[in-house]
């Protein structure tokens, strides 16, 4: 049994061993099939890339041989365009070379002429120069015999004809400034009156006139009482609490606030009308209302600034500045509101600035700070110019707008054509009629101030100042005066006015030189 089982495994062993040969050897034969077909196949495969090689090389001498031929024909074309601009060239060159000989050849004969004449003009100056000694002698022998005829000598003939034209010069050249002055004038008011009235025309403004008191109305006189309080405490609180003066008298249902600060009379006008409406009149009430109306006002002011400052489209201002151009609201000069006023100067000055090409934007804030320093002038010493050009240098104004601060009433030079605009803009707009308001006092003063500086010239018999003081009228002495010499006296008196005097809008110089001649027939 046992040796059975041996034999199978010896069996079994040895057919394992030839499967493994024949499965070998097979394997051998196919993979020897596969190996030839693999190099027939890379046989074929190389034969393919040789003659696809030589395919390749075909085309490419194929392409090549064209593009050879296309660049050689290409190079045979630009060589002929290139001997064709040549031969042009030369041409050109050949023509230019025969224009240039023209014209040496012009040139030689105009100098030979000129040579030429050269040669006569030295003759004729030799020849003029001893006729000019003759005449010269000439001339002097004949002098001396009109010296000898006449009894005078040259120099005293030459005195005296210098005199005569002296004299006649003089009332010449008062013709001809007369008429270059009328032509100039008329042609500056022609283009200064087409300016002004489109920048009128432009602008429109209503005026708020005032005064430097405030009145307030009451209910009845009862309130007057009310006011004054229990052994005038009210007033008194009142009065402390505002910096103003409350006048109580006879006027029947009326009271009246006086102080020289025009926003504390606003405060205390505010004020007492809010208490009279309230009814509640003690210290205590009295206070707590001014309070409250102080801050509003000061609100007010800003606003009212900034309004100005916003309308005219203006930027850069500083904050506090701003402020003292709304303080302008309750500034009144000669009745004349000037927070208006000066946007009004601004409007005009930029309106005319426009029209002469400078810078609007400088002129309009010029114009609207021209008078800032009135916002002010009660608190401080000097001139409003001064205050006002001390305010704009302290928040950095430019040099500008401070010149034209300082010089828009003729107190020192204008620097810029904006200036001088701003110092026009704001005579314009104090001349325009009903705008400003004059104490009798000072209209006198002016008026006889006008007829002082016409009679202080020499040959004026008469004058009066007419039309409100907007023109002086002077009648000269007819024998002693000519008629060129009055054009002279109205420009010079205008001129003594300009620097003389202070006055709105302008003032006409009208001279009138009369001959009458009478006679009776008895």
């Amino acid at each position: 049994m046992m040796d059975n089982s041996i034999l199978i495994i010896f069996l079994a062993l040895v057919v394992g061993i030839i499967a493994g040969y024949v499965y070998v050897y097979f394997n051998k034969k196919s993979m020897e099939v596969k190996l030839k077909a693999i190099k027939a196949k890379s046989n074929s495969l190389i034969e393919e890339a040789k003659k696809e090689v030589e395919n390749i090389k075909k085309e490419a001498a194929l392409s090549a041989k064209e593009m050879v031929f296309q660049l050689k024909s290409e190079a045979e074309r630009e060589i002929k365009e290139r001997t064709k601009e040549q031969n042009q060239l030369e041409k050109r060159l050949r023509q230019k070379e025969e224009q240039i000989d023209r014209r040496l050849d012009h040139i030689e004969k105009r100098e030979n002429e000129l040579n030429r004449k050269e040669k006569d003009i030295v003759n004729r100056e030799v020849s003029l120069n001893i006729k000019e000694q003759q005449y010269n002698s000439l001339i002097l022998e004949q002098t001396k015999v009109l010296e000898r005829i006449s009894g005078i000598t040259s120099e005293d003939a030459k005195k005296e004809l210098l005199d005569k034209i002296e004299h006649e010069s003089r009332f010449d050249a008062a013709r001809l400034i007369k008429k270059i002055e009328e032509e100039t004038r008329e042609q500056a008011e022609r283009k200064s009156k087409e300016i002004i009235s489109f920048a009128i025309q432009r602008y429109a403004n209503d005026y708020v006139a005032d005064a430097t008191i405030s009145a307030v109305s009451l209910p009845g006189d009862e309130m007057k009482g009310r006011i004054i309080g229990r052994e005038g405490r009210n007033i008194r609180a009142f009065e402390s609490a505002t910096g103003v003066d409350v006048v109580v008298d006879d006027t029947p249902e009326l009271v009246t606030l006086s102080a020289h600060d025009p926003v504390r009379r606003e405060i205390a006008r505010i004020s007492l009308e809010r208490l009279i409406s309230d009814g509640r009149i003690h210290p205590a009430r009295i206070e707590e209302i001014v309070d409250k109306v102080k801050k509003e006002v000061e609100i007010t002011i800003k606003e009212e600034g900034e309004k100005a400052v916003f309308e005219l489209d203006i930027s850069g201002i500083h904050p506090e500045l701003i402020k003292t151009i709304g303080r302008l609201k309750y500034r009144y000069s000669y009745g004349q509101n000037v927070l208006e006023h000066s946007k009004e100067v601004a409007y005009f000055a930029g309106m005319m600035a426009g029209e002469l090409g400078v810078d609007i934007k400088l002129a309009k804030r010029a114009g609207l700070l021209h008078d800032i320093g009135k916002a002010v002038d009660h608190q401080m010493e000097g001139s409003h110019q001064e205050i006002g050009a001390n305010l704009a240098k302290k928040y950095h104004e430019k040099d500008k707008v401070i010149n034209a601060i300082m010089s828009h009433h003729g107190d020192i030079e204008v620097s810029c054509i904006e200036s001088a605009l701003v110092a026009a803009s704001d005579a314009l707009s104090a001349a325009r009629p009903g705008v400003r308001r004059e104490s009798i006092q000072n209209y006198l003063k002016r008026l006889e101030k006008l007829e002082e500086l016409a009679m202080s010239f020499s040959g004026v018999e008469k004058c009066y100042a007419i039309q409100a003081g907007r023109e002086v009228r002077i009648i000269v002495k007819p024998e002693d005066t000519a008629d060129e010499l009055c054009a002279l006296i109205s420009r010079d008196l205008a001129r003594k006015i300009e620097t003389e005097m202070t006055y709105p809008g302008q003032i006409k110089v009208t001279v009138v030189r009369e001959s009458r001649f009478v006679e009776y027939a008895r």
